[in-house]
């Protein structure tokens, strides 16, 4: 792994933990154990440095909605993005966590805000055209309710509870479209 790569996975790490106003560039160092100076080479501010994270984070998002098959029915489609989300939350939980942080803090909201805008367009976007297939009448209500409850899943998971049953509320979700639009 190149000292980029490993910069933005300890930055990722702290943030995440520690939340972005309280992680130094200092303890990014330390922890990554490289000097000020190579982190101020790759990133000209502890800003630029989240900015470049919620960029990549960007990324394996779009990446995710790309392995989902085009060709499939929209259900089939929509049950692939519902598995995908919850594989990837509890792989990738450090990724999860982070993005939960900086949307709820004023400052790394305002510092994203374009990135944010960006993100939330395309899954928007990706999400309505499931729906339009399925119920183009509700298209727009259907998507922003699936948003709001995979938002709801992860903020319990990630900051509300313990012992979260993830496995059943995929399940109990997967149940539900199914048999709202009589899949089998």
């Amino acid at each position: 792994m190149d000292k980029k790569t490993q910069i933005i996975e300890i930055a990722t790490q702290l943030f995440s933990e520690n939340g972005f106003e309280n992680t130094s560039i200092s303890k990014v160092c330390e922890t990554s154990n490289v000097s000020k100076g190579l982190v101020f080479h790759h990133f000209k501010s502890k800003d630029e440095l989240l900015r470049e994270i919620f960029s990549s984070t960007t990324e394996k998002i779009i990446k995710m909605n790309q392995s989902i098959n085009t060709e499939n029915s929209p259900l089939t489609r929509l049950l692939e993005l519902i598995n995908s989300f919850f594989t990837q939350i509890k792989e990738d939980r450090l990724f999860f966590q982070l993005n939960l942080n900086v949307m709820t803090q004023p400052k790394t909201r305002e510092l994203l805000n374009d990135l944010i805008k960006e993100r939330s367009a395309f899954i928007l976007n990706s999400v309505k055209q499931i729906f339009k297939q399925i119920d183009a009448e509700n298209t727009e209500a259907n998507s922003y309710l699936f948003i709001a409850e995979l938002d709801g899943i992860a903020l319990n998971y990630l900051g509300i509870f313990d012992d979260y049953p993830l496995e059943l509320i995929k399940n109990q979700l997967i149940k539900k479209y199914k048999k709202k639009w009589n899949l089998k």
